[in-house]
């Protein structure tokens, strides 16, 4: 038990109750969060400390500890900011009248670059994909699960979702005549994301062998499955596009759902799109999030200014 009579087990519950409540954390940020605050726990309960009570010297200790064990500079970095809010919210909520979070650095991180494909791999990727749909030679079901994958690539290339996103997209999406995406992501926000041509055309096709199979799962999802959710999860699709990349000649350990948002961000930077239609696109909240990508305007400035400038070919 803590000095105030309430256990830090009760404290984090509290907590998380509060991210899912008032920001909309979907469950996945929630058991992050539980995760890593489960672990400063453990460690202030071995050395007897509450987090009623723990100073600077305390918190900097667990970072010690973090590094002891293995943990990257991003991994220590992340439980870092749990620690920051959780000790913010206890601030705010007056269980403690100072934040000890608040001055201490965080480890030092390199200047990480997302992994992403060229855009030749994501033509192959898909050409890929596609080749055993046009076949008649494979069952029925082999071909069904070929088009959903060949779908579920088209509509991630083509709108950058992410895929707890892509994976839940509704039956309707399918058969809507409306060239855009009624998207709601992280914290409960929406937006408009456009849908290519090709990816509508994958959508019909998929759709098609879907009503026309035997083993239908009836119920509100595109991409309908047995699971839990009721449709396809995150991990089945990011284990059928490996599988596609290993036929395509693709290091899978290059590929997953998250590499072909990246793609999608990339590209479109480097065909001139601007970084905050990019920022809405991908459903940011914040510019300093799509900033990531500034790797790719950095390239492409210096492109514009080696062309562009009358003394460049000097």
């Amino acid at each position: 038990m803590t000095r105030a009579g309430i256990s830090m087990s009760r404290l984090v519950d509290l907590f998380l109750d509060m991210i899912m409540a008032e920001r909309g954390a979907a469950e996945n940020t929630r058991l992050a969060y539980q995760r890593d605050l489960t672990d400063y726990a453990a460690f202030l309960a071995a050395g007897q400390i509450s987090p009623l009570d723990v100073e600077i010297e305390g918190i900097r200790a667990y970072l010690a500890d973090l590094a002891k064990r293995g943990f990257s500079a991003s991994s220590s970095a992340r439980r870092l900011s749990a620690i920051r809010q959780f000790h913010r919210f206890l601030c705010l909520e007056g269980r403690r009248a100072d934040d000890p979070a608040q001055f201490v650095d965080g480890p030092r991180q390199g200047r990480r670059l997302p992994k992403t494909l060229t855009m030749d791999e994501v033509s192959l990727l898909l050409a890929v994909a596609k080749e055993c749909i046009a076949s008649q030679s494979p069952p029925p079901g082999e071909r069904l699960r070929a088009a959903r994958t060949f779908c579920l690539l088209e509509i991630l290339y083509a709108t950058g979702l992410r895929v707890s996103e892509l994976v839940s997209l509704p039956a309707r999406a399918a058969t809507s005549n409306e060239r855009l995406l009624a998207i709601k992501g992280k914290g409960g926000r929406e937006r408009l994301v456009p849908i290519s041509d090709e990816a509508r055309d994958a959508m019909a096709i998929y759709r098609e062998l879907h009503l026309a199979s035997e083993a239908k799962i009836a119920g509100p999802w595109l991409f309908p499955s047995d699971s839990q959710s009721g449709h396809l999860t995150r991990q089945a699709f990011a284990r059928d596009l490996k599988q596609v990349a290993a036929a395509a000649g693709i290091d899978s350990a290059r590929i997953s759902p998250h590499v072909l948002r990246h793609a999608f961000a990339s590209h479109l930077l480097q065909n001139g799109a601007d970084l905050r239609v990019v920022q809405e696109l991908l459903g940011h909240a914040d510019v300093s999030t799509t900033q990531i990508y500034t790797h790719v305007l950095d390239e492409r400035m210096k492109a514009m200014v080696r062309d562009l400038h009358p003394l460049g070919d000097t």
